[in-house]
This record gives structure tokens, sequence and C-alpha cells, in this order.
């Protein structure tokens, strides 16, 4: 930790280079009512969403209330995190080649997270969500449900907060992987499981951190590569010169940082900004059910959609049924047992047709989610999830016999269910816009510094904040498309890296060897941290 502490706080040669780009500041006033109006308008917009969805909806006493807004204050307090933790990376190369004075950096990057995150589609959100244990989410409204989401939340945060004021550029995504998994394996372990970890989805967390792995090799060879390129292809010798003083560059180069910059900044918002969401409408299905369970959006045509594709499902799995199985008295918990073990029993098809069958009963009876009745909403949408996970491992494992015609039937099924279970209200995604663009104009110096000043030798040039820029926009962009969380951190990092080691810059091993002793205790050290949370709220509220 003493070597940590010096590499950050050391006043090294270039130490002060922040310092004096920040003397031309644009007029505080300026960015204070930018921040202003879009906070108090998306307060604004937040409240009245807020008001319309709990307008009918009796909690009966405070606690709900209390407990809502605790949960939400600490998941938006993680997002907030978030921002001036992994955003900081996006500005730092607008701000060491004088592309943006700092605070218009800062703000410009923070408006464009918030943009991000507007116009995210969700997918990502929920890859994160498939990594809890199955039995949690289905108790989500219980003690156990709220010990999970306040431990890896409370987790995450604080090592956030330690590799941050080490300046150090740690992963936001990395840290909720090892959150999630410490969650998973403290409640498996609590439970005398005898598959004492069952309950981690190790498969997808596999898949998840192979992800993790890879970014930064991607990051530091594509930026190399690409700066080699550049350099090879185009002629333009002001590219590859440090910036002189607080001269800014050329118009072009300029104007190409920026863009990266921006480029960053909304792929960052609609892929970091997304893990907070699923954990969001966890804490809102589990404290306001009647409002949260099930997506009131969907309209009449939807519900007669999805009681045509209820129907041929049930005609496909029935196919399948082993006929001398005995199913038990419950087809959820068949269901439930094998998420965790993902091993297909004589009753698994009965239990899965089953629920189908029972589900779509329950929505055809009403007509429209608004009208299920408050006491079943969530056992609706716990039939619902249950039946989308199944699907989901049956057919990633190949299990079931079933035909391509089959399967793609089941999957329009499965289409129709998530569109009831997995949705984010608009005003979520605003409240975690406002908590990311925020956070991103309040902490950001030190990871800037960081990655400025001290992975290489050299001042930053202004090819080399580009191509590092257009390899994490690229990356991040093709996560966001497969659904896949990325570090927004690592990428960058490892590509500035990667043109310092190109361009024969040199490279400080010091910060390099930090930053990979952070890379990997940060799994094991959120999970550690996540479980033995979990296992002290549980001890506290065991019910």
């Amino acid at each position: 930790m003493a070597d940590l502490a010096t590499t950050v706080d050391a006043p090294l040669p270039g130490a002060t280079l922040l310092d004096k780009k920040m003397k031309k500041k644009m007029p505080a006033w300026v960015s204070g009512v930018i921040v202003l109006v879009a906070l108090i308008g998306g307060l604004g917009y937040i409240g009245f969403h807020v008001a319309g969805d709990l307008g009918n909806v009796s909690l009966g006493s405070v606690w709900p209330y209390i407990l809502l807004g605790t949960a939400l204050f600490i998941a938006l307090g993680f997002e907030f995190v978030n921002g001036f933790h992994d955003t900081a990376n996006a500005v730092a190369t607008v701000i060491y080649t004088h592309s943006l004075d700092a605070n218009i950096a800062v703000v410009w990057s923070g408006l464009c997270n918030l943009t991000g995150v507007l116009t995210s589609a969700g997918t990502v959100a929920f890859t994160i969500i498939t990594l809890l244990p199955v039995e949690l989410i289905l108790k989500v409204s219980s003690g156990a449900g709220f010990a999970m989401v306040f431990a890896l939340l409370i987790a995450a945060i604080l090592w956030n907060l330690g590799t941050w004021w080490l300046g150090l550029p740690a992963s936001s995504t990395h840290t909720m992987t090892g959150s999630i998994i410490g969650v998973g394996v403290a409640n498996q372990l609590m439970a005398n499981s005898a598959d004492g970890t069952s309950g981690v989805d190790w498969e997808q967390a596999t898949k998840v951190f192979k992800v993790l792995l890879v970014s930064p090799l991607v990051g530091f060879g594509c930026a190399a590569l690409l700066f080699l390129l550049s350099k090879a292809l185009v002629r333009y010798p002001d590219l590859y010169k440090a910036p002189k003083d607080d001269t800014p560059p050329p118009f072009p180069i300029r104007a190409l940082l920026v863009l990266t910059c921006t480029g960053v900044s909304f792929f960052h918002g609609s892929n970091d900004g997304q893990k907070g969401m699923g954990l969001i409408m966890l804490i809102l299905i589990g404290t306001v059910p009647t409002a949260y369970a099930l997506n009131h959006a969907v309209t009449r045509h939807d519900i007669q959609d999805f009681i045509a594709a209820s129907e041929q499902a049930v005609s496909i799995v029935d196919r399948h049924v082993d006929k001398t199985a005995i199913l038990g008295s419950d087809s959820r918990e068949e269901l439930t047992s094998y998420l965790q073990t993902k091993k297909v029993h004589p009753a698994t098809m009965t239990a899965l047709r089953e629920l189908i069958r029972d589900t779509e009963g329950a929505v055809r009876a009403y007509g429209d989610y608004k009208t299920v009745p408050a006491s079943m909403q969530s056992n609706v949408r716990n039939d619902m999830y249950v039946t989308s996970e199944t699907l989901r491992i049956l057919a990633k494992n190949h299990q079931g016999n079933f035909t391509k015609d089959d399967s793609a039937a089941l999957d329009n099924y499965k289409k129709k269910v998530d569109k009831a279970t997995k949705f984010i209200p608009s005003w979520v995604k605003v409240a975690v816009a406002l908590a990311l663009g925020l956070g991103t104009m309040v902490g950001w110096k030190r990871i800037v510094v960081t990655v400025g000043e001290k992975i290489g030798k050299e001042h930053l040039t202004y090819a080399q904040g580009a191509t590092a820029e257009l390899v994490a926009m690229g990356t991040i962009w093709a996560a966001d498309n497969f659904g896949l969380p990325v570090s927004t951190t690592h990428v960058l990092s490892s590509g500035v890296a990667g043109t310092m080691a190109a361009n024969k810059s040199g490279l400080q091993f010091s910060t390099l060897r930090n930053i990979a002793a952070a890379w990997v205790f940060t799994l094991p050290a959120a999970a550690l941290l996540s479980g033995l949370l979990f296992a002290l709220f549980r001890v506290i509220h065991p019910n």
C-alpha cells in the first residue's frame, strides 16, 4: 500500500501539468447554470413520473418508502462514484492535449454520459442481473433480497472509492462482478447447500470475466496497431507532436480529439450506466411490486400476442414432456432447481409446460398487466422470470432436443415474456444519467492525472490520445451491441499504454504495476467484502 500511495502522490516532474491547464477556466457560472438546469429538469421529470407510478399504490406504512429511498440512494451513489471513477478516463486525452479546457471537458463528458444512458436499450442491465442467484432474485422483497442488493452495492462503492483515492484506474464493471459473486457464494454457504456455490451462474460470470480479461489486451494491441497504421498512412506531422505550452492543437486535430472524447463518454454512459439500472429495478420490484413488478406500458395488442405465443409454446414443450414423470406441487420450485443445477430432470419439461400454461391463464383472466391484483403481481412476474431463464439456459446448453422451428417459436415467446419483466422506466434512466453525469463533474481529477501523466514517460501526443480513445469507443460500442459489460477504464488506460509503447515513448512501470495489481485484486477483494456484508445483513435481518 505504501508503494501505491507513493506512486499516486509523489511530486513527479509532470505532477503540476493539470493545475497549469486549469488556470484557463471558463466562468464558473456557465458550468453552474448547465448543471443546475440539468439537475432541476431531471429531478422534476423523476418526481412527476414517480408520483404517477405510486399515485394509486397504498404501501400501508411509511417503512417501505424509507426502504425504497435508502436503497435508491445507495444505488445512485454507486453510479455517482462510477461517474468520477470511470468517466474521468474519457476526458484525460482532451485535457492533456489542450483540446478542451478541463472544466468544459468534464461538463461536456457528463452531458454525453447522460445522453448515452438515456438512449441505452437495457441489455447490459439484465446481463448483470443474470449473474445473481436466482433464489435471491425471486425473494427480492424479503430480507435476503435486500441484503443482496445492499451488500453488493456498498461493497462496490467502498472498493471504487478506495481505488479512486489512490488514483488507480480500476474497473467498476470488475468490481460489480466480484460483488455479485461474493453474494452468491455467501448465500449458498449460509444455506448449507450440498453444492456449495450452485447459486452463482459461473458460466455467465466466466463469460463476463473473459470480456474483462480480454478488453485490456484489445485496448493495448489495437491502439498500438492503429497508432502505427496512422503514422504510416496519415502524413500530418503536427498530429504526432506533443502540445506546446497551453496552445490548442490545429482545428482538424482538435475536432478529432473532441469527437473521440464525445464517443467514449456517450458509449460509457450507454454501457456502464446500465449496471445500476438492473439493480434499481430489483429495488423497485422488492419495495413497490404493484407498480414495477410488471410492465404496465404493455398494450392490449401485446397481451394478445403474448397469449398466442404462449399457446404455441405450450404445444411445443408438451411434445417433449416425459409422460411418466411425476411433478411436485410447485412448478416454479422445480424450474428454480433446474436453474441452480443446469440439470434436466424428468419433471423439468412438465414443470415448464405447466408454468407457461398457468402464466397464460393469469394474463388471459385479467387481460392487462395493470389489472393483475397487487397480491399477484410479484407471483406472476416470478413465474415469468423463471420461465424466461429456463428457456435461455435450455437454449444455451442445447438441452431439450428442440427443432430449429421449435427453438424459434420458443425464443419468440421468451421475447414476449421479457417485454413484461425486463423493462426500465424512463425516470430510472434519467436518475442514473444524472448520477453518472454529476459524478463525472465532481471527482475526476485523480484518475485524469494518472492516465494523462503517469502511464507514459513522455507527454501524450495528439495521435496517441485520438487512437486510444477511438479504440476505447469502438470496443465499448461492440460490447454494448452484444449486451456485455466492459471496462472503460481498462480499455482506455491500456490503449494509452499501447500508444506509448508503439511510439517508444517509454512506460512508467510502477504505475502499470499498480494498475495491474488493482485489476488482479479487484474481483477477490470485492467478492470478499460483499460476501461478508451479505452475511452481516442476514444475521441482522434473517427473514
